[in-house]
């Protein structure tokens, strides 16, 4: 039985808040969302569907920005977009998430159903666990269906 974007959200949420230290909002550029509505990046064209959530994401600026929805993963990357399902999507890597080479950023991979590679931007160190998480626990979950 396919999982509403509701039961996604809020697994993936649960997971997001076990696996990262507290406190969840303290980071400069990831967040992660209760609701939609505490997504405040209104100039952003996420073109959602009705039921569509949004789980967290990574803001750098307007050019530069990865989002997981309950649906598919947005990379805007130097103003190029990119999206797609994670159904039977396979995670490729994530970068230097631990951010061993002091940089603040890293870029993680998955890979589409169509073979297609997708990245995605992460916050390293602590607030790596945001999206690394949310990823994971999204492709888990389209496995699972």
């Amino acid at each position: 039985m396919r999982k509403s974007d509701k039961s996604k959200h809020n697994i993936s949420i649960a997971s997001i808040k076990r696996s990262t230290i507290k406190p969840h909002d303290n980071f400069k550029w990831t967040k992660l969302y209760e609701s939609n509505a505490d997504f405040l990046y209104s100039g952003l064209n996420l073109n959602l569907t009705e039921n569509e959530l949004i789980i967290c994401s990574t803001i750098i600026d307007s050019d530069n920005y990865s989002i997981l929805t309950t649906q598919k993963l947005i990379t805007n990357q130097n103003g190029l977009g990119f999206s797609g399902s994670l159904i039977n999507a396979i995670d490729k890597g994530y970068g230097d998430f631990k951010g061993y080479q002091d940089k603040p950023l890293t870029l993680g991979v998955i890979e589409l159903a169509n073979g297609t590679e997708l990245k995605y931007f992460i916050e390293t160190g602590r607030a790596s666990m945001i999206m690394v998480n949310g990823i994971r626990t999204l492709i888990s979950l389209e496995k699972q269906e």
